[in-house]
């Protein structure tokens, strides 16, 4: 059997409090190198103190960050790009001269970082605005420069805070893009995210917390096979928004849109509930045309194992 690569990452029980509040409550988790990993969580669940506690922004009360198999060091930063989730340039700079001071803040020459910079903005459509002023921007354009920065001095290791907040659909399959692509040369992605959606496209591994505590890591694959066997799909012709009341169906989806034979919704049922008997009562006050069992979608797995924490 190969032997496990050495995580590229490992965050060790990292613990932060605020006085009597505790933000982030002994997480750990480990990122294998070459892969996309999500920190997954709601809003407010520790996901940017996380963050900031990898970059050595913030201290960990207790717990250890390591880099590489050993304790982290400046240098290890240097071969991180950072987008944190408060983002912000200077509105007075030329967008060519922001790009190359971002990258001489990391290292590069002036005369290293400019071709770079020429290459980024041709390859996201924006060499037209290399001498406009950052305040001409769009929001999106400038979203697109702040990435840029971000991957200009060519990390090993990207770590992304909510990396699709406020991105328009257009720009949102560009930076997913850009990830992907940044895998296939087998770097290192980390990005947090609060829309499970995007994390189900992406990842290969993710940790899930919800109030500073891991609820669920591991590879997305196999953790969907182990949650699986509890989500249904039905096919139906009826009032499928009554299925959420049905006992023993613990979270129920209605999709938007009619098919031939009905709509379409998904359903997850409790621990121990069979899906037969759930079927039973279902076929009281619908029209039944597919009720089969399939592998859940992180949402629906996202909802239980946070209702399972509480």
């Amino acid at each position: 059997m190969e032997a496990m690569k050495e995580a590229t990452l490992e965050v060790d029980a990292i613990r932060k409090t605020y006085g009597d509040y505790t933000a982030v409550d002994g997480v750990s988790m480990q990122v294998p190198p070459g892969t996309i990993f999500g920190l997954l969580g709601p809003n407010g669940a520790g996901k940017t103190t996380c963050i900031r506690m990898i970059m050595d922004i913030l201290a960990p009360d207790e717990g250890e960050v390591r880099f590489f198999g050993r304790p982290r060091t400046r240098d290890d930063l240097r071969r991180v790009g950072y987008l944190p989730e408060e983002r912000g340039l200077y509105r007075k700079m030329k967008v060519v001269d922001h790009l190359i001071f971002l990258g001489r803040l990391r290292g590069l020459s002036k005369a290293d970082a400019r071709p770079r910079v020429d290459r980024w903005l041709e390859r996201l459509d924006i060499s037209d605005w290399r001498d406009k002023k950052v305040e001409e921007l769009s929001k999106g354009m400038q979203q697109k420069i702040q990435l840029v920065g971000t991957v200009l001095h060519e990390p090993e290791i990207l770590i992304l805070d909510e990396p699709f907040s406020g991105l328009d659909p257009i720009n949102q399959g560009l930076f997913k893009d850009l990830l992907s692509d940044y895998k296939a040369e087998g770097r290192t992605i980390l990005f947090s995210t609060h829309v499970m959606e995007q994390a189900e496209k992406l990842c290969d591994h993710i940790c899930l917390i919800s109030k500073g505590r891991t609820v669920l890591q591991g590879e997305l694959a196999a953790i969907k096979r182990e949650q699986g066997g509890n989500s249904y799909r039905v096919v139906a012709k009826g009032d499928l928004a009554r299925l959420q009341e049905v006992p023993g169906v613990e979270h129920a989806v209605v999709h938007d849109g009619d098919l031939r034979d009905g709509a379409e919704a998904k359903i997850l049922l409790a621990d121990g509930v069979e899906g037969a008997a759930v079927l039973q009562q279902i076929v009281t006050f619908l029209e039944v045309k597919e009720f089969a069992n399939e592998e859940p979608d992180l949402g629906e797995i996202f909802v239980k194992v946070v209702k399972e924490a509480v």
